[in-house]
């Protein structure tokens, strides 16, 4: 049993999901969901400001609106936030545990796991250990992500279905950079074009 209060926050785009979780979590002694977000922005907008000291766990799906779980790790990591993360995922693919682990993410578990491992799981961590669901380490080294971070996304704007100026309007990038990348991404991936590519890309968790 941890000492101090385990301060944490859930992000989770599925309502009833995020209530259940946050209802199962309080009813710990040492646990206390101090903030629920409904996507990935709206979890770092709370952590950017004044409240990132109150906070020391998230527990983040993977794929919501506006940030994805890995985009909000990835912003976590970059702008050197204290709070430790932990992925809870229906997704199980290779490719995002290794992302995950990339950013530095100390928990990755599966959703259909039994709730007492998340309990657990968030303890570790406090204390400072890491928590990987052991059915997907050995499979997470596999077969590497062969794209780029710039090939990522503008593959994923090309899957939201973006055309090639949207892209490199939103990317901040020329028409012919975009298109040297999805070209680039779609040869890596053996892809017809992009969308095949942006579809084989998710499919290994890349995206």
């Amino acid at each position: 049993m941890i000492g101090k209060t385990i301060r944490v926050m859930i992000a989770e785009d599925q309502t009833m999901l995020l209530g259940a979780l946050a209802a199962l979590l309080d009813l710990e002694e040492d646990i206390s969901v101090v903030y629920q977000a409904s996507n990935g922005e709206q979890a770092l907008n709370f952590l950017a400001d004044e409240s990132k000291d109150n906070v020391d766990i998230l527990v983040t799906d993977i794929e919501m609106p506006e940030m994805t779980g890995l985009e909000l790790a990835e912003q976590i990591k970059r702008k050197q936030l204290s709070v430790n993360t932990i992925i809870l995922t229906t997704f199980s693919r290779a490719g995002y545990l290794r992302r995950a682990m990339d950013l530095g993410v100390k928990g990755y578990l599966l959703k259909d796991s039994p709730s007492d491992e998340l309990i657990l799981a968030i303890r570790k961590i406090a204390a400072g250990g890491k928590v990987i669901a052991p059915e997907l380490l050995q499979e997470a080294w596999i077969e590497k992500d062969p794209l780029t971070d710039k090939e990522r996304q503008a593959l994923r704007l090309a899957k939201e279905g973006d055309t090639t100026e949207q892209i490199a309007e939103r990317l901040h990038l020329s028409a012919g950079t975009v298109r040297n990348y999805l070209s680039s991404a779609a040869n890596k991936l053996d892809a017809k074009n992009r969308v095949e590519a942006a579809r084989i890309a998710h499919q290994n968790g890349w995206l």
